[in-house]
């Protein structure tokens, strides 16, 4: 999710009503080739190499899974709209991917742990970030990855998390911490930002 407009609230976003159109920003549906292909010629770099479990938390549609499956790895998604996870269930039939619907800061997945929690724009309007960090932690196995995509969108009323408070929140829960810049690569948005955009890769 991205907020490009000033003051938009997160949390008052009806995402079962979104669910529908949610695809049409370029950034979202990954319609477009360019945008396709930049997205999945970054994830191809975040993400191991050899085919891992991957959790894809507030996983919307499922572009991202997506990408992630076709990378060859196995991919669980959880989002809280059933709307958003039925047409996640639809992009990837056939796929070794499964949808749940929930909690993303606290998703449904018993004592299944993973290799990679991916996150995209979610962490941000969570209310206590560090608290959530420390959890999503504990579902990644010994050796694997939290991968994180977030920013500060707007500029009259800002929102969203720098990259130096998520970096200073991951420093005792990950041995490496890794942050790349993402808002001068307008293939990635569909169009030119001039807002703090980054992934961070952090290595447990």
């Amino acid at each position: 999710m991205t907020n490009d407009n000033d003051g938009l609230s997160w949390a008052a976003v009806d995402w079962d009503a979104e669910a529908a159109t949610f695809d049409d920003e370029p950034d979202h549906g990954l319609r477009d080739p360019q945008a396709r292909r930049a997205w999945a010629e970054r994830l191809l770099s975040w993400l191991p190499e050899r085919a891992s479990d991957v959790l894809d938390l507030g996983c919307g549609t499922g572009s991202l899974s997506l990408l992630a499956s076709e990378q060859g790895h196995r991919v669980t998604g959880v989002d809280s709209s059933a709307p958003m996870v039925d047409l996640a269930r639809a992009k990837l039939a056939g796929r070794d991917a499964a949808f749940l619907v929930g909690d993303a800061a606290a998703p449904p997945v018993g004592e299944q742990r993973f290799d990679v929690v991916l996150v995209r724009h979610l962490l941000w309007a969570l209310p206590d970030p560090g608290r959530v960090l420390r959890h999503w932690r504990e579902l990644v196995r010994p050796g694997g990855r939290l991968v994180l995509v977030e920013g500060v969108w707007g500029t009259v009323s800002p929102a969203g998390i720098p990259a130096d408070l998520l970096t200073g929140l991951l420093a005792p829960l990950a041995g490496d911490v890794r942050v790349e810049w993402l808002s001068e690569d307008a293939l990635l948005w569909g169009k030119e930002v001039a807002d703090e955009r980054y992934a961070v890769v952090a290595l447990v």
